[in-house]
């Protein structure tokens, strides 16, 4: 859907990065030109500068403009990405000054999940981001979409072109949240039956590229895609593991997070993030050779805040040790012998065993696995532990009684207290 007409998008950019009241971050620059490089466009220059207060009318001033103005001639650049979110008027006015597509942090983002997004869900949930995001912004700025329709047949009061955008776009919001409806009614589905089987869900998540795609793969013997740039990962993928001296769980890979993610994909991917929400336990995967990992970390924890998910329990998994100097695979206890963070390298596949040991010890924490003798009057109980527990194996008795060998979450424990010796 085309507002106005604007220039077509090129593949070759300039970028601009201003320090806004002197809070200019060389970090902030090279992950900008990282998510430009990731959205298969080529960084030709850079501008920098600093300002107290963002100009009203083109956000940079008369004379960077200028200056935005020289390089594009010199490069040959076709669009122009401010590492910075514009107002619309502002965008709209740079465009018009520039002659070429401007697009913010934001837009860029959008872009770069929308080229990402391969399953149907993936896509829906791109789209009624991107509108989420355009609605916002068809307040100002384009002031043909003020005039109304005419011609024969069609003039006098009726409907302005900005108000049949603005019911087009809401029409199609409406539609998209009935299907990604539908879509989650059987993700919940899934997820139910996971928790009736109780069955323990751990979530991968972390700041995009942290490597999290990479571990999922050595961990499940899978091959779902992995690649060394922001975003690889939209769609969710669910595995289950089966894990040494305790039985089986289910791993989901999900969407990495970035710096000032918007806020329109955060709520679009609501959906696709509700197995972090409703996981037992976050594998915050982390690339331990990034100078910004702890600022990474904040991030990603301010995310999971936003989405609901900063309660459930949390082990570090420091990835990428390969990249740091005399750091070997090992494992951080606190005080109480509780594991805290695990250091490896999932591309070297060292370190792994460490983290499938973990989860073993943390599963075993969480629940009880015991055998039981249940005599022929005890079928409803039996019934019952195959709703809400892991039944490992059952041996039916010549006298008509079974035993169970059970793996049954601490929570449901006294279903079994009196048989456990």
């Amino acid at each position: 859907m085309e507002l106005f007409d604007r220039p077509d998008t090129g593949e070759k950019a300039l970028i601009v990065h201003l320090s806004i009241n002197e809070s200019f971050s060389e970090d902030d620059l090279s992950e900008f030109v990282q998510l430009v490089i990731s959205a298969n466009v080529e960084p030709l220059a850079t501008i920098t500068g600093s300002r107290r207060t963002p100009d009203a009318r083109y956000f940079v001033g008369k004379g960077k403009l200028e200056e935005v103005k020289r390089m594009l001639h010199e490069t040959c650049a076709d669009i122009v990405l401010f590492n910075h979110s514009l107002s619309p008027s502002q965008q709209r006015n740079l465009e018009k000054e520039l002659e070429v597509r401007v697009l913010d942090r934001t837009n860029l983002i959008l872009d770069i999940f929308a080229q990402r997004a391969k399953s149907f869900e993936g896509k829906l949930q791109v789209e009624l981001a991107q509108l989420q995001h355009l609605s916002t912004r068809l307040i100002r700025g384009w002031t043909h979409l003020e005039r109304q329709k005419g011609g024969i047949g069609l003039r006098g009061p009726g409907e302005t072109q900005l108000e049949t955008d603005r019911r087009l776009i809401g029409q199609r919001i409406r539609q998209i949240k009935t299907r990604l409806a539908k879509v989650n009614k059987q993700r919940d589905q899934g997820r139910r039956s996971r928790q009736r089987a109780d069955v323990p869900t751990v979530s991968l998540v972390g700041y995009t590229n942290a490597g999290k795609s990479t571990l999922f793969n050595v961990v499940t013997e899978s091959s779902i895609y992995a690649a060394d740039q922001l975003f690889a990962t939209l769609d969710p993928t669910l595995r289950q593991v089966k894990l040494p001296d305790y039985g089986e769980l289910v791993l989901a890979d999900t969407v990495g997070f970035i710096q000032d993610l918007p806020h329109e994909l955060v709520a679009a991917f609501r959906s696709t993030l509700q197995e972090t929400i409703e996981a037992d336990l976050l594998l915050h995967v982390v690339d331990a050779s990034s100078p910004n990992r702890q600022e990474q970390i904040h991030e990603v924890n301010s995310v999971l805040k936003q989405i609901g998910a900063d309660k459930i329990p949390q082990i570090m998994v420091y990835n990428k040790i390969d990249r740091l100097s005399a750091v070997d695979a090992h494992i951080d206890k606190d005080d109480e012998g509780h594991v805290k963070a695990v250091w490896l390298s999932a591309i070297l596949n060292d370190g792994v065993n460490l983290l499938l040991e973990t989860l073993s010890t943390h599963c075993h924490d969480e629940n009880t696995r015991a055998t039981i003798i249940l005599r022929p009057e005890e079928a409803k109980l039996r019934a019952q532990l195959f709703q809400v527990a892991q039944i490992l194996s059952e041996e039916n008795r010549d006298d008509g009684c079974w035993v169970i060998e059970v793996n049954i979450s601490n929570k449901y424990k006294h279903l079994i207290e009196c048989y456990l010796a």
